[in-house]
C-alpha cells in the first residue's frame, strides 16, 4: 500500500525548517504532498497563492531532488477535516499520515471533527523546539482512536515569525528571500 505525508503549513514564509521536514519526510513516505493554508488561528501576511508558490520555491531547492513531493493546493482547507476528506478521495487506497508540529497535539482534540481526522489518518508529530510532547495529550489523542508516530526529526530553532516580524534571514532559504524580495511581501524589508 502507498504510503503518503499530508503536510500542510501556513508557510508565512517557509523556513529551512520547512525544509528539513519535507527532504526527512521524502526519505521515508511513497509520497509527499504538501501545500500552504490559511490556519483560522493565526493571521497571515502574504497571500495564499503566494504562500504556495513559495513553497513550490522551497521544494524545487531540496536536494537531492524527490520526484514524489508535490505542491497539492487543491488539498487546501482551513479545517483538517476537509483536508483529510479531500486526500481520501484522491488517494482511497493510501496510508495516509497527517504531519503536524508538536505545537499542535494539545490543540488537536479541539479541532473541528478531530475524531474523523485521526480515524482517516495517522498522525506523525514533528518536534519543535520549545514544545515537548507531553503524554496526558499523547493518550487524549488515542482515545480519539489516533495512531500516532513521533518523528525522529530535530528541526532547526528559525522560524517564519522570526523573518516576518524581525527580518530574520538566517531562517530561510536564499531562494525564498528572493521570491519575497521580487513580490515585496513583508513589511519590516519597506522600512530604512
Amino acid at each position: 500500500m502507498t504510503s503518503i505525508a499530508l503536510f500542510g503549513t501556513s508557510a508565512d514564509p517557509p523556513t529551512y525548517g520547512h525544509q528539513a521536514i519535507v527532504a526527512w519526510l521524502a526519505q521515508r513516505f511513497d509520497r509527499v504532498a504538501v501545500w500552504a493554508a490559511d490556519n483560522p488561528f493565526k493571521s497571515h501576511r502574504a497571500p495564499l497563492d503566494c504562500r504556495t508558490e513559495m513553497l513550490r520555491v522551497l521544494v524545487e531547492t531540496i536536494e537531492p531532488r524527490s520526484t514524489h513531493v508535490q505542491v497539492c493546493p487543491e488539498l487546501s482547507h482551513p479545517r483538517t477535516v476537509v483536508v483529510v476528506e479531500r486526500a481520501r478521495e484522491r488517494w482511497p487506497d493510501a496510508t495516509l499520515s497527517l504531519v503536524i508540529g508538536s505545537d499542535l497535539v494539545a490543540q488537536l482534540p479541539r479541532w473541528y471533527r478531530s475524531a474523523e481526522i485521526v480515524q482517516q489518518a495517522r498522525l506523525l508529530v514533528i518536534p519543535r523546539p520549545g514544545y515537548p510532547v507531553e503524554l496526558a495529550d499523547l493518550d487524549r489523542l488515542a482515545a480519539l482512536g489516533a495512531t500516532i508516530e513521533l518523528a525522529d526529526l530535530s528541526g532547526p530553532v528559525g522560524s517564519s515569525s522570526a523573518y516576518r516580524e524581525a527580518g530574520d534571514r538566517h531562517s530561510i532559504p536564499p531562494a525564498i528571500e528572493a521570491y519575497i524580495r521580487g513580490e515585496q511581501l513583508y513589511l519590516w524589508q519597506n522600512v530604512g
